[in-house]
């Protein structure tokens, strides 16, 4: 590597002017045609300064993002796409080199991270293994207020409060609910809270609460069983993709929406606005939580934090027409 003075010799120049120059000194008065030279020579030799050597070596970060689901999920359910899509622009946006492993799969993370995003719950033994790779790990979609681990979620406690808060004004005293399950080990926070705070208010039975996956053919085969019933005449569904499902098998019983049966979901995806009728939905920023979730694990790889945070990104419910006016 070319050296100052090798350039100072070939240029007939002091080494401190060859060093001015390359190092853009405001205060340095010389000619322009001296400066041209010097850079030519130093063009020629092949010398770097020392503050491009310092750029060159600067560290790219590199995050791993995991999914606990199949990619094929997205398909489905655009929240989840959503939340990719946040992540996966911020880290371009931040210059952060990113792969993305779903269904948690351990085998094929790379050697070499700064930090894991961890995209929905995992299993105790998977989340010991995830936080051996790295100290620096943001859950996204899920908290966990037992562990130090950063989380961006939602409210989903207050989201299902104000469902039953939202119908039992409107004067209904049956209130039901169309779910999904994740984690079979673990209920979803949308159904505990909504089964005990819908108790406690008098309008939630248990023979009202139907569960299965998160899918609209899960949502269709579900209300299909509830319709055989004595059925509530308001309910809360757990998404809008199982809504979806609902929606249709409401429709093919004749029963009228809202008049008949009332619902509200969650998520506000695009197709919500489309249904028939138009869904009444809680709006999500799901894109805004893959982005903060990038934000903090940037800011904890870099700053070293070790005390957790906990961020819920704000939702709306976005009245339609499954809903009375």
């Amino acid at each position: 590597m070319a050296t100052l003075k090798q350039i100072a010799t070939k240029a007939g120049v002091s080494l401190a002017t060859v060093s001015r120059v390359l190092n853009d000194d405001p205060s340095l008065s010389v000619k322009d045609e001296t400066k041209r030279k010097i850079f030519e020579i130093a063009e020629q030799l092949e010398y770097t300064t020392s503050q491009s050597r310092k750029t060159a070596k600067k560290h790219t970060l590199h995050f791993l993002a995991l999914y606990n689901y199949k990619q094929d999920v997205e398909v489905d359910d655009p929240y989840y796409l959503a939340i990719r899509h946040g992540i996966d622009t911020q880290c371009d946006k931040l210059g952060i080199k990113l792969t993305n492993i779903y269904e948690c799969n351990l085998a094929a993370v790379p050697k070499a991270i700064d930090g894991i995003l961890i995209i929905g719950q995992v299993s105790e033994d998977n989340l010991i293994a995830i936080r051996a790779l790295s100290n620096n790990t943001v859950y996204v979609d899920y908290t966990d207020h037992n562990l130090d681990i950063d989380c961006i979620d939602i409210d989903l406690e207050r989201l299902s409060k104000e469902v039953i808060n939202h119908f039992t004004q409107q004067g209904y005293q049956r209130i039901g609910f169309i779910g999904g399950q994740d984690n079979p080990d673990k209920y979803d926070i949308r159904e505990l809270t909504f089964t005990e705070y819908g108790k406690l208010k008098g309008v939630v039975s248990d023979k009202d609460i139907y569960r299965g996956d998160f899918s609209s053919q899960s949502g269709y085969l579900l209300a299909k069983q509830m319709l055989t019933t004595n059925h509530p005449s308001a309910l809360f569904v757990a998404s809008d993709s199982i809504a979806i499902g609902v929606l249709r098998a409401i429709h093919e019983s004749g029963l009228n929406i809202p008049d008949d049966i009332s619902l509200i979901s969650v998520n506000d995806i695009p197709t919500a606005k489309f249904t028939y009728p138009p869904l009444s939905t809680f709006r999500i920023h799901s894109e805004l939580m893959g982005s903060q979730g990038v934000n903090l694990l940037l800011e904890r790889s870099r700053d070293g934090r070790t005390i957790p945070l906990r961020v819920f990104v704000p939702s709306q419910l976005i009245l339609r027409s499954t809903t009375k006016k």
